[in-house]
């Protein structure tokens, strides 16, 4: 059984890095905020924005579909 079907692809695999890393901007992005709390413009707008930005990438990385050969 050398051909072993794989529920990913590499690609997948990249792209779901690239979406953990989107993921870990935006938290990055909230911890940078100045406001008390987080309640400044990045704790607030920018920086969930841009974690959802990452969850919505990290369904488009599971569910690419790759070309088969």
């Amino acid at each position: 059984m050398s051909n072993t079907n794989f529920p990913f692809s590499r690609k997948n695999y990249i792209l779901m890095l690239i979406g953990i890393g989107i993921i870990a901007l935006g938290f990055i992005i909230i911890g940078l905020d100045s406001e008390p709390h987080g309640f400044g413009f990045l704790g607030l707008t920018l920086g969930p924005i841009v974690t959802l930005a990452g969850f919505i990438f990290q369904f488009y990385a599971i569910f690419h579909k790759s070309e088969s050969k």
